[in-house]
């Protein structure tokens, strides 16, 4: 085959893949009498821009096989190939192939292993990789800020970016809009409102990546009013915006609102995801909508032709057992066509344990179990379960079962910023510096609680204890100490903004409603499931979550 026919056989080729032409392009390959090393990567190269990453793959291997050298086109592909696989060990063996062809200098292929190692939640390697790299790029400052966050190491993400910054690189639409999502994830407000106002000052706020990730910061830290004006003023918006303002409406727990803007977004011509209507179907859980519910679960595969994925489903059986229907929730996950996942089984057990369900929580206890024998969550919620009707030695055994199978509770607590620092607290918690004053505001507030008609909720201490004992436990919960450390420190005119690493008790919930009324607060919560929006002794979940 004379020169001129093998690259002409390898632009065909590529023109096939672009148009998604995936057996005719192996076809025209395997007719080739004659190929070079151009020809092997448009193939991996193709391949893994049509999803077939594992023909990607194999034919990287065949390549090798066949002593074909790789260049930086090839090992980028076979490595995003990789990554999408999590063929982690694949990705290790062309490692060592790359360090034997005198590859890993290369700034194109190192940044495609730390992009591999991320993606295959080996962070630790790929933060070796990068820093091992002589010359760094933007794509490889931005690979290791993308990887922090894929997993879900966020406060690495803003410092790695920091640090790229005072290596006079700067940033494009796709790495400001990374850093952004990673302080969404934070919940730092006061972060990412300094990256926003970077992305207005140069120019990047025009790039829809960057705008999606700022409408997404404001509804995660609570700002959904802001979040909406972004929105509106949003020259070009597509799927992704409406969906992040779906999310942070669901997270709030303002179901109309929810409702209202995903049916504009419907009628705007936007064709939903699956990630839209998990924001809707939370939206009808924690507002107790089970028909609209039912209608929208129905919806999306009937009309949108969406087949759900395990997190539809979670959404579902939150939706019957947080309204109840704990039979209904039942008959659903045993006609569903997978196994819930262990969120799945936990949304029931807790919903038990609200509703006192003894025998349907057993049931989800012993299938949590099952699938994951170290889960704490089962024997907590069944255990909070027997306590409520009484059952001592029942609550003994299960706490004994833990502490032999080397189960530990994740401790619950809260923290509140404070002039660029956060203040973490837990239970009783007397670490602070400030804790003399925090504890004499509790002391004196709980005063005020009582006189105006606060009544401690006993049943969300799960201990055999004295009454008097109880009170004293529930007066100090980790947001308690907090609320009061926002109370002393924070500004009348601002608000108060907690974050929880657990759900809020019930009673807490309660007595937060009652500060705000008593100090003319407005008091922002956001734990493990959604925001709080305590207001003049009133919050924004209407006391359903």
């Amino acid at each position: 085959m004379c020169e001129r026919n093998l690259v002409l056989y390898n632009t065909m080729i590529t023109g096939l893949f672009r148009c998604g032409m995936i057996e005719e392009s192996k076809r025209l390959f395997g007719e080739m009498r004659e190929r070079d090393s151009i020809s092997w990567t448009i193939m991996i190269t193709g391949f893994t821009q049509n999803g077939h990453d594992k023909e990607a793959i194999d034919m990287f291997r065949e390549m090798s096989f066949e002593g074909f050298p790789s260049d930086q086109f090839t090992f980028g592909s076979v490595l995003t190939a990789c990554g999408s696989l999590l063929a982690l060990e694949h990705g290790k063996q062309i490692h060592a192939h790359a360090i034997r062809m005198d590859y890993t200098d290369n700034i194109f292929v190192g940044s495609a292993f730390v992009d591999m190692y991320s993606k295959c939640k080996s962070i630790r390697v790929a933060e070796m990789v990068f820093r091992r790299m002589a010359v760094k790029n933007i794509v490889s400052w931005t690979a290791m800020l993308v990887g922090y966050g894929q997993n879900g190491l966020s406060e690495e993400a803003v410092r790695i970016f920091c640090e790229m910054q005072r290596n006079g690189i700067e940033p494009d639409d796709f790495t400001l809009g990374s850093v952004i999502s990673s302080c969404a994830n934070l919940a730092s407000l006061e972060e990412g409102a300094q990256f926003h106002c970077r992305a207005l000052v140069s120019g990047l706020v025009s790039f829809i990546t960057v705008s999606n990730a700022i409408i997404t910061l404001y509804g995660k830290c609570g700002s959904i009013e802001d979040s909406h004006r972004l929105f509106n003023e949003m020259a070009n918006k597509d799927q992704v915006s409406w969906t992040a303002l779906v999310s942070g409406y669901a997270q709030f727990g303002k179901a109309k609102e929810t409702i209202e803007f995903f049916e504009s977004m419907l009628a705007d011509g936007v064709k939903p995801d699956g990630v839209t209507f998990i924001g809707v179907l939370s939206a009808c859980s924690r507002a107790g909508l089970v028909e609209k519910g039912h209608h929208y679960f129905n919806s999306m595969i009937e009309n949108h032709k969406i087949v759900p994925i395990v997190d539809h489903y979670t959404c579902m059986i939150d939706l019957l057992s947080r309204s109840g229907k704990l039979k209904e929730a039942e008959d659903f996950i045993k006609k569903m066509p997978c196994r819930p996942d262990a969120i799945g089984w936990a949304t029931l057990l807790s919903s038990c344990r609200v509703h006192g369900n003894m025998e349907i929580g057993k049931w989800a206890a012993e299938s949590l179990l099952e699938l994951d024998p170290q889960s704490p969550a089962s024997y907590i919620l069944l255990s909070n379960i027997y306590a409520s009707k009484g059952r001592w030695e029942d609550v003994s055994h299960l706490r004994k079962q833990m502490r032999d199978k080397g189960v530990r509770k994740e401790p619950g607590c809260s923290w509140i910023k404070y002039k660029n620092k956060v203040h973490i607290f837990s239970a009783d918690d007397r670490s602070s510096i400030y804790s003399e004053q925090i504890y004499a505001e509790l002391e004196k507030l709980n005063s005020k609680m009582i006189e105006g008609g606060y009544v401690p909720d006993m049943s969300s201490v799960l201990h055999d204890v004295e009454e008097t004992e109880k009170m004293k436990m529930l007066t100090y919960h980790s947001e308690k100490l907090a609320i009061a450390f926002g109370l002393i420190f924070i500004p009348d005119s601002l608000p108060i903004k907690v974050v929880k690493n657990l759900r809020v008790c019930g009673d807490c919930h309660n007595a937060t409603k009652f500060i705000s009324k008593i100090a003319q607060r407005e008091i922002l919560v956001r734990d493990a499931v959604r925001f709080h929006l305590f207001r003049d002794g009133l919050c924004s979940c209407g006391d359903f979550w």
